[in-house]
């Protein structure tokens, strides 16, 4: 039956609409602003009908069927009645009315159409009485459930059998009571897996309250939308980005890959191995032309406690078949996705007995295996399986291990070209540091050298022990600035320019200040930054005949004096600016040390630390060199021990020096004037002592080389003359006198009259050579004990 006619619009003269009724707009689902002002022909289906027209041409009422179109887009039959009127323009105005149309035999009533939404709609709902059981629900329930209808009726919401819920649901019922109480939307997210799926899903749902028409609560509802997708990408990223911070914590290869592991079977696998090419940690390019491919298992980590899935222990090499799917891996690159299950097994797992036992016994059912490679070179495989989870790997799985693996493999290469680099920059500068502490009698002396722990590298820390002629020694310290390589050769170059500068016997300030020209002619020769260099050093030199240590320091931490009975002294003295500055002064300090005094020389590296500053660190090294131990190297143990906690963060090099004297009797001295006639003197009182210390085999030898110094020193020299004989490993003969010219070596031609006499010292003895004074200079020789032996200077 049609309805009751309604007012839909009004039209002027023109056939525009100027106004357009509510019952226009629900019947043609057009709102006012989109149809006022247009033509009405652009609402029509078909042309006006013949007595519409004429009734217009007229201005006369008329009725009739009209054919409409609905905004969208199918056409209505309307009764349609229009009426003149006079405009305000003195022009027709129509009022038009209409009948809402018949429901076509077609077309759904909305009774149905809401229906067909709530039993359609892909979202799980459900309706429940006033205590939350349920009376019904849609399809989308139904295959959650994976009950039928009649099978829950009666149940509270979420329960599957009378008390239990399948995992997430458990919430439901207080959410339903809750949403009743408070009469509003109670809203929860839960993650758990359905009766009827097998792998964890996500939703989201809402409670609300069913209220009758007089607002009074009948019942609840609920709705369930999957936000599964939506859960296993926020997942994924979290594990990628939890990947990108707990991977590479460190700059060692088989921690890196253990962290690898580690998080492979946080939320996503059951059991990890990670195995690297054997050539590839030992920093050789990989061949993978080479057959069977050598693999080393670094790493593995398993939910099960001890790793049982395992068949190869950690640190054990093994190759597998060059038609495995790992071998395939490796060499394409292409990462892939296997079952482990029945038929599916791959055949280089059916063929070994451990990996056959441990995948039934395990259960393991699905694997994933994904190359590392970094930077075009591979580095070997990562292997991720599943036991626990019920699930096998899906491609989203094997995407998301790839780019782990990816971030893991560039962590791995950055520690394994460290560690390659570090191995090398330690190996240098172990090389270049003293391995022997050269035979000498001034001091016992016991080092330690330990290299960073940290990414910056090894230093250029160094220490040095030289022999020195009179019996002395040099005890040398530095620091290179800077970490890796660079600093280990540039530590080499100075510790070999202050060997040389020591073999000229300068003065500790001379040899700092010729040092700093070498660092910065080094500085001008660099081609690059990287070839800069800047060092501290303190020099020391210690005479154990007058028991003097004279030391200067280019910009490098003083030492410290440990007397004989236990106190600790920290010296002070001028610093000067450390080397490559240039144009600044070295002052020379001399102490005096009793015998049996301890000099500790070190770096920075062992007091100064992140959260220790250098005072405190003074104070830590003082109260550790104060404790009694029994030797030298248990002092270096106990300092070590003390002020080291943890791997250092910068290079450590320490000296500990015990100050030994010669006795009385085994120097003698003679002030001699400067006669020719005192030169049998001298050789008088050298037979006599050389008697006295029973060295009477090399009394001849050794009166020919004091006749020719001292007949040197009175020809060029001029008095006084002090002639010192010392006994000592060596037998040393020292010539002082006022000048401060150098004598050099020279081969005498047939009819010279002199200049033989230093080639002959040079041929009789060991070693001779001259060294500079304050008063002028000193030309000694070294000659050898005979074979029959004597006292040497570790039975003083």
């Amino acid at each position: 039956m049609p309805s009751v006619a309604e007012t839909l619009a009004a039209v002027d003269s023109r056939g525009r609409v100027s106004a357009w009724g509510m019952a226009a707009e629900r019947m043609l689902g057009y709102e006012p602003a989109e149809v006022v002002g247009q033509s009405v022909h652009g609402l029509l289906a078909t042309e006006l009908p013949a007595a519409a027209k004429r009734g217009y041409a007229a201005r006369e009422a008329w009725s009739g069927v009209v054919s409409a179109r609905h905004r969208d887009g199918y056409r209505l039959e309307l009764a349609v009645l229009a009426q003149p009127l006079q405009g305000a323009t003195g022009g027709p105005l129509w009022i038009v009315s209409a009948s809402a149309p018949e429901q076509p035999d077609n077309e759904p009533d909305a009774d149905k159409l809401k229906k067909w939404a709530l039993t359609q709609l892909p979202m799980a709902v459900a309706v429940g009485d006033r205590h939350g059981r349920i009376m019904g629900f849609n399809d989308a329930s139904r295959a959650l459930a994976g009950k039928a209808e009649t099978e829950s009726l009666g149940l509270r919401m979420g329960e599957t059998e009378p008390g239990q819920f399948f995992p997430g649901a458990e919430e439901f019922p207080a959410l339903a009571e809750r949403a009743l109480r408070m009469g509003d939307v109670v809203s929860g997210d839960f993650v758990g897996r359905a009766p009827a799926e097998s792998r964890e899903r996500s939703w989201s749902t809402v409670f609300f309250p069913l209220k009758d028409p007089e607002g009074q609560i009948r019942g609840v509802g609920t709705a369930l939308y999957d936000t599964t997708e939506q859960y296993w990408a926020r997942r994924r990223l979290s594990l990628v980005n939890e990947a990108s911070i707990r991977i590479g914590s460190t700059l060692d290869v088989s921690r890196t890959a253990q962290e690898l592991a580690d998080v492979g079977t946080d939320r996503f696998a059951d059991f990890v191995i990670v195995d690297l090419l054997d050539s590839a940690l030992q920093g050789e390019e990989s061949d993978q032309e080479a057959t069977p491919l050598v693999f080393r298992r670094v790493a593995q980590q398993s939910v099960l406690e001890g790793c049982p899935e395992a068949v190869i222990h950690v640190g054990r090499t093994h190759s597998y078949p060059e038609d495995s799917d790992p071998s395939r891996a490796l060499a394409t690159g292409i990462p892939s996705r296997h079952h482990l299950e029945g038929a599916a097994v791959p055949k280089w797992v059916a063929a070994h007995p451990g990996r056959t036992r441990s995948a039934v016994t395990y259960g393991i059912h699905s694997l994933l295996v994904v190359p590392l490679q970094a930077r075009g070179t591979t580095l070997g495989l990562a292997q991720f399986f599943r036991h626990r989870t019920p699930y096998p790997f899906d491609e989203d799985d094997l995407r998301l291990a790839q780019e782990i693996t990816a971030r893991a493999a560039v962590c791995v290469d950055n520690a394994r070209r460290y560690t390659r680099e570090r191995t090398t920059a330690i190996a240098l500068q172990q090389s270049l540091l003293p391995r022997h502490t050269p035979r000498q009698s001034a001091v016992e002396v016991a080092s330690r050298y330990i290299p960073a722990g940290s990414r910056a590298g090894v230093g250029g820390d160094w220490f040095d022990v030289i022999p020195l002629s009179g019996a002395r020694v040099a005890l040398v310290v530095g620091d290179v600035v800077g970490h890796g390589l660079h600093a280990s050769a540039a530590m080499g170059r100075l510790r070999t320019a202050v060997r040389t500068l020591a073999d000229v016997d300068l003065a500790p300030d001379e040899l700092l200040t010729r040092l700093d020209d070498v660092v910065i002619r080094l500085e001008r020769e660099a081609s690059s930054p990287a070839g800069e260099i800047s060092a501290t050093c303190l020099y020391a030199i210690y005479d154990p005949v007058s028991r003097t240590c004279s030391l200067a320091s280019a910009g490098h931490v003083l030492p410290a004096v440990v007397s004989p009975d236990g106190g600790v002294e920290f010296l002070e003295l001028q610093v000067g600016p450390p080397l490559g500055v240039g144009g600044f002064p070295f002052e020379t300090a001399d102490v005096e040390l009793r015998e049996g005094s301890l000099l500790a020389l070190f770096t920075d590296g062992l007091i100064e630390t992140s959260n220790r500053d250098i005072d405190a660190g003074l104070a830590l090294l003082g109260q550790a060199l104060s404790q009694p131990s029994p030797s030298l190297e248990g002092t270096c143990d106990l300092v070590l021990d003390s002020l080291l906690s943890t791997r250092p963060t910068d290079d450590i090099a320490l000296l500990l020096a015990r100050t030994h004297a010669l006795d009385a009797g085994q120097v003698v001295a003679w002030d001699l004037p400067a006669n020719p006639a005192v030169v049998t003197d001298a050789r008088k009182h050298t037979a006599n002592q050389l008697t006295a210390w029973g060295l009477e085999d090399i009394t001849f030898t050794t009166e020919l080389v004091v006749s020719e110094l001292v007949t040197n020193a009175i020809r060029y020299g001029g008095g006084p003359i002090q002639l010192r004989l010392i006994k000592d490993a060596t037998l040393i003969c020292e010539v002082s006198d006022p000048s401060s010219t150098a004598p050099h070596l020279r081969r005498a031609r047939i009819f010279d009259e002199g200049g033989r006499g230093l080639l002959l010292v040079a041929q009789l003895t060991d070693h001779w050579g001259t060294r500079q004074t304050p008063t002028g200079k000193i030309i000694w020789a070294e000659q050898a004990f005979p074979a029959t032996g004597h006292d040497s200077p570790t039975a003083l």
